[in-house]
């Protein structure tokens, strides 16, 4: 009988944590296991679903009769509710998990599942700090001496203690309730005649219940957190890479700008005035993305500022499919390569040249080209081009971070013929996606 009985608890501690797992899965869960002071609808909405799952749990074991006697969790749902949530999340899901067992006639399960559901409560409240919830064990003495470090450590120690205690009482006042009043008002899972092996496997069972799934979604929270401070760090990676490409962009349209203050100031003021409306778009906007309509029209601003000083020896054609004008591609990637294309490909072209910008879609895929005929890439430079500079390494760098293997950047010149810079990327379309 005691070997049915411990395959029983173990049952338990499996539901338990598949529970758990059930619950850590929706997205807007794993939003609210991260923020600690919730809001008073999120708290009901934390109750709603915590009384969903433990409350079907009640409901399996009261429909089978008590066959499936180890799946019943309400007790341990309502405690766990009332850590995460707050007095009213615990209270509101020991009413609503207790509905299926005083549908029966177990009529303590009610009073009961709330008032243990409001203990959790105050049991959140007396944490010196919301993160020592998720760091319960049931190895008490095991960690004791680090509980005990630092200024904090009584208090810790403390709560730490009274979370097992106040598990272990929740356990005796059901056991003891279902003595007092027989198991037709209240539902205990107790053995007939039990032994000190028993006894203390129940208890243990009960603690491990609780302890599980916070377990189990304090690794998810971990899982979270890494996300963000991954996303973090790309975003303050991308953040780098604009701050290097901006300043460089400037540098080099300053030096344009001071080669013409001798030599024709009106031209000079006019490249000043189109610089300042440049700046100024680039100051107004902070995505990593734009649609490819906005990057063409930097473009056209940019190349104003170019044909002022190149004047008739600069051409530029563009051969741009209408379906790409709403694809999003990330914000600055053309400028760096035409700004290559004129200052390495027809800078040193005595008669000048062109630019031919494409961009066309091959089934999900954007593909985009920046050519010229100026004087090309020598093939020893050609080689080491990516580690090279602040333009292309820098637009290659930042498609590695947004896109990591999923695209293509290609170069390919020929000395006295010129060059063609090809990018391949996904197609994200902005009027469907909003990417910042």
């Amino acid at each position: 009988m005691l070997e049915q009985y411990l395959v029983i608890l173990f049952v338990k501690l499996a539901v338990s944590a598949s529970l758990a797992s059930v619950l850590a899965r929706p997205a807007f869960v794993q939003r609210m296991l991260l923020e600690e002071e919730r809001t008073l609808e999120q708290r009901f909405r934390l109750a709603l679903l915590f009384s969903i799952v433990f409350g079907t749990s009640v409901a399996m074991r009261v429909l089978s009769r008590n066959s499936y006697q180890a799946v019943d969790l309400g007790l341990e749902g309502c405690l766990l509710c009332g850590m995460i949530g707050g007095y009213v999340a615990g209270l509101a899901s020991g009413i609503l998990i207790s509905v299926p067992a005083m549908l029966h006639g177990e009529f303590l399960a009610m009073p009961l599942c709330a008032g243990v559901g409001v203990v959790g409560g105050l049991l959140r409240d007396l944490a010196p700090d919301k993160e020592e919830i998720w760091r319960m064990s049931p190895f008490f003495g095991l960690g004791i001496v680090k509980i005990l470090k630092g200024p904090s450590g009584r208090y810790r120690f403390l709560f730490h203690l009274s979370f097992l205690l106040t598990v272990l009482f929740g356990e005796f006042l059901l056991v003891n309730l279902g003595r007092l009043f027989g198991k037709e008002f209240v539902f205990v899972l107790y053995p007939e005649n039990p032994g000190t092996g028993s006894v203390v496997a129940t208890y243990m069972t009960t603690l491990l219940a609780v302890i599980l799934p916070l377990k189990v979604w304090n690794n998810t929270r971990n899982e979270r957190k890494l996300e963000v401070q991954v996303a973090l760090l790309t975003e303050a990676r991308l953040a780098a890479l604009t701050r290097q490409i901006n300043p460089h962009f400037l540098f080099n349209t300053l030096n344009s700008v001071s080669s013409l203050i001798r030599t024709n100031p009106e031209q000079a003021r006019k490249m000043v005035y189109k610089l300042s409306n440049i700046l100024r778009r680039l100051l107004r906007k902070q995505e990593n993305f734009s649609s490819m309509r906005e990057e063409l029209s930097f473009i056209e601003d940019y190349l104003s500022i170019e044909l002022v000083r190149f004047g008739e020896k600069l051409r530029v054609l563009k051969e741009v499919d209408a379906s790409t004008l709403d694809v999003l591609v990330p914000s600055m990637v053309l400028q760096p390569i035409v700004e290559n294309s004129i200052k390495h490909g027809l800078g040193p072209k005595v008669e000048g040249g062109t630019i031919r910008l494409t961009s066309r879609t091959a089934g999900s895929r954007l593909l985009i080209s920046v050519e010229d005929d100026g004087v090309g890439i020598p093939e020893e430079k050609l080689a080491n081009l990516f580690e090279q500079g602040i333009g292309v390494s820098n637009v290659n760098e930042r498609l590695k971070v947004l896109y990591g293997n999923d695209f293509r950047l290609s170069i390919h010149s020929k000395p006295g013929e010129g060059t063609r810079t090809e990018i391949e990327i996904p197609q994200l379309n902005a009027a469907l996606t909003a990417v910042s």
